[in-house]
């Protein structure tokens, strides 16, 4: 058999090495515009901090590590057809600009996601970034070392991942958010939490400005002059896009592989596309949040992992699904921690749930132990059946534990009666006695009596 991966960072790497140890007799490649395979791109941020320095770190298993497997890699090669009929690709070399033709007997699409860029960017402009792959980390990196003041474009997670790397080596930065609160994938009385935080603990570098968008650049003598919707105008020594990212899916629509209804490649439990032989796994793929039973589009690293193995499984033979995701995600700015999981309120608002939720402050820990911090907590329920939907966090204390917690119950369909009698641990260096997730639940239930 001749498996074919298109794409070989988090989804197809795992793809290849999964399929390759169930089938060790199968002919396994990795076809890859970029220099790199299997490397971890979550971790770029943290590189350019300087929480670490040699960018090899963020490799996870090198090229010739894979060709020992016996998993040939094939880097600087972009499919720029898929031929469904023929079971062929159609390869471009990036450096010789060659075309080949590939046979495969089964077919994988990872090929994630790509920054959206507005019309006015060129990409390839002096000292305008963009941070997707490893060689976007290592040049987003130098160019730092070179820039006194830097402008980031978005608030999403990356975003606020780089302020944070920015503002750790010193540097301003002037972030431009076309919402009215950075991260607006939460509810903004959490986000407007978040904005207020990194505003006051970033040593005055940090300025945002919000309800507002990048209508012009202009480089002069490598200085770049912004000129925003609202009217601010100011020079900056780079811009990094982090504006969000869409799934890559030119060559699946081409091939007459369907989309589903976020944009992203519709694929069942088993990540196989309406094409027999063909799957489809990692940031490319449409999900199906748990909750809502609805599809939703999340590009995260564990995710596409997950999906990678479950791909490899099915396509050599196996029987394995992958029901969904629940959107869970935490990231940091300095010591504040930020997580997630489930429906915010807006989405569940949106998708037709009568909605009642809760806002709580509360230590993390017995007052009286040294490190106690505060954390501020919501959680979402239905009105209707009482079940638990959703839940944010954030604080300088141990703020994702309690969102880890709530996505198990959410698998189970967990009720606001139920969570309360969730007998968690309790120590006063790890919890107050009635800890700040039972405490919510108790609020909801008096709100829902």
């Amino acid at each position: 058999m001749k498996i074919v991966v298109i794409g070989g960072v988090a989804a197809g790497a795992k793809t290849a090495a999964k399929a390759k140890r169930n089938l060790p007799d199968a002919e396994v490649h990795i076809y890859t515009k970029d220099n790199f395979v299997s490397y971890s791109a979550c971790g770029m941020p943290y590189y350019i901090a300087g929480d670490f320095q040699d960018w090899r770190q963020l490799i996870v298993r090198s090229k010739e590590e894979f060709e020992k497997s016996g998993i040939h890699i094939h880097t600087k090669k972009q499919v720029i057809k898929i031929l469904p009929d023929n079971k062929k690709i159609e390869v471009k070399n990036l450096t010789t600009k060659d075309v080949q033709f590939v046979e495969y007997d089964k077919l994988v699409i990872a090929t994630g996601a790509e920054p959206f860029i507005p019309e006015f960017f060129h990409k390839d402009s002096e000292n305008i970034y963009t941070l997707r792959t490893l060689d976007d980390g290592i040049a987003v990196r130098q160019g730092m070392s070179k820039s006194k003041h830097i402008t980031i474009i978005g608030g999403g997670y990356i975003a606020i991942e780089l302020v944070e790397a920015f503002v750790k080596n010193k540097k301003n930065v002037t972030l431009i958010e076309r919402s009215s609160f950075i991260l607006s994938m939460l509810d903004e009385d959490i986000s407007s939490l978040i904005q207020d935080y990194m505003l006051d603990n970033s040593n005055n570098l940090v300025k945002i400005i919000n309800k507002d968008t990048v209508n012009e650049v202009k480089n002069e003598n490598s200085v770049l002059h912004i000129k925003t919707q609202k009217g601010y105008c100011f020079e900056t020594d780079m811009i990094v896009i982090a504006s969000g990212v869409k799934p890559v899916v030119d060559i699946a629509i081409d091939a007459g592989i369907k989309l589903g209804a976020t944009g992203a490649i519709k694929v069942n439990s088993r990540m196989e596309t309406n094409i027999p032989d063909i799957y489809a796994c990692g940031d490319c793929a449409e999900k199906i949040n748990m909750v809502s039973n609805t599809p939703m589009w999340i590009p995260l690293g564990s995710t596409a992992n997950k999906e990678g193995r479950v791909a490899a499984i099915n396509l050599t033979g196996g029987v394995e699904d992958f029901e969904g995701v629940l959107g869970s995600a935490v990231l940091r700015y300095g010591s504040l921690n930020i997580s997630k999981t489930g429906l915010t309120e807006k989405q569940a608002i949106k998708l037709g749930y009568d909605v009642v939720s809760v806002l709580i402050t509360k230590r993390d820990k017995a007052g009286y132990m040294p490190e106690v911090k505060n954390i501020t907590l919501k959680l979402v329920a239905d009105k209707r059946t009482h079940r638990i939907l959703g839940a944010q966090a954030i604080g300088c204390g141990d703020a994702d534990k309690r969102i880890n917690t709530v996505s198990v119950g959410l698998l189970q369909g967990i009720t606001v009666e139920q969570l309360i009698d969730v007998d968690l641990t309790y120590a006063p260096p790890f919890s107050t006695s009635i800890d700040i997730l039972i405490s919510a639940a108790q609020i909801l239930k008096s709100k829902l009596s």
